[in-house]
């Protein structure tokens, strides 16, 4: 039979009171072994950061990651992740662009937790269990990967988008069942990326519809303190109205060691340069995405952050196998 993981990050899933907060987890992990499926052999395990999934960063995911990679020598092969739904998306893109096809790796979640407000019991009306027991029959059944699942579907982790604040099928993304090519190498977390990671700081900048001289404005007040990324959404397939000055305003931020990635902030779909307006992107020397979501891009960002240090780098390496 075999061994599934249990990993219980925190999130909705094991809040309790009112208004809801994470339970313990020395406290949430029995009442949890109450609900699960007696015909499969599941042990479970505390991830080493336990909080609101919107206070979650890079560095929480790679010790969860690093957690996983040392199990895996203990021969755990099949894992289920309990994360909070806020970041599930970016957690989910970042243990598929992490751990590759290394092992079989399912992340869920909950909109309602699976106690009632004292905890001591399961909750009148919720989704956890299901979501939970879907996720462990995903596990043990699907091809070698990362998904998510949620409300009875099966995403690649590397699409998920949450796409609902409230509802049940609060997730969307390309189903498991479709085939996606991907050719991600797994990355072997140590210690010394969990440090640098602590330092990763991504700028994401959504277009808006206003003058291009206002546009310049706002990129001229990122030159004094640049972040190590900055992702321009752009409209539609990718495309921006610039000028000279908007370039060189680019480039600017570039020479501080700022690696400027230009994307879309339409949820799915892909980059496409073959318009006039988006010639530019060439004449700037900007990195064109090539990931399949925001989150994606968020977790090919911190693997390259950790990976190389220059902005020649980057462009040098960014299609590779990252």
């Amino acid at each position: 039979m075999k061994k599934i993981a249990l990993i219980y990050m925190g999130g909705t899933f094991g809040c309790i009171g009112e208004p809801l907060s994470p339970m313990p987890a020395e406290n949430f992990i029995p009442q949890l072994q109450r609900v699960l499926p007696l015909h499969l052999n599941i042990e479970c395990f505390v991830a080493p950061s336990i909080k609101d999934s919107s206070a979650s960063t890079a560095t929480d995911w790679l010790q969860l990651i690093q957690l996983i990679q040392n199990l895996q020598l203990k021969n755990y092969q099949h894992f289920v992740v309990i994360h909070g739904t806020d970041t599930l998306s970016y957690a989910s893109a970042t243990l598929a662009r992490f751990l590759g096809q290394s092992a079989h790796v399912v992340l869920t979640g909950s909109q309602y937790p699976l106690l009632n407000v004292n905890g001591t019991n399961t909750r009148e009306f919720t989704d956890a269990i299901d979501n939970l027991n879907f996720a462990l029959d995903a596990v043990a059944t699907s091809a070698v990967g990362v998904y998510l699942a949620f409300h009875h579907q099966l995403i690649h982790a590397q699409t998920a988008l949450k796409r609902h604040t409230t509802e049940l099928d609060a997730f969307a993304g390309i189903n498991a069942k479709d085939n996606l090519i991907t050719h991600q190498q797994s990355y072997v977390v140590h210690e010394h990326d969990i440090e640098k990671a602590q330092s990763f700081n991504c700028l994401s900048l959504m277009a808006q519809p206003i003058a291009i001289e206002q546009q310049i404005a706002n990129l001229k007040n990122l030159q004094q303190h640049p972040p190590q990324v900055l992702i321009l959404q752009g409209f539609g397939t990718g495309n921006l109205a610039v000028n000279e000055e908007f370039i060189a305003t680019l480039h600017d931020i570039q020479a501080q060691g700022c690696a400027i990635v230009l994307t879309t902030q339409v949820p799915f779909g892909t980059i496409n340069q073959h318009y006039a307006v988006s010639e530019w992107s060439q004449h700037a020397n900007i990195i064109t995405s090539d990931c399949l979501g925001h989150a994606d891009l968020y977790a090919k960002a911190l693997k390259m952050y950790l990976q190389y240090d220059s902005v020649d780098q980057w462009h040098a390496h960014w299609h590779d196998s990252v």
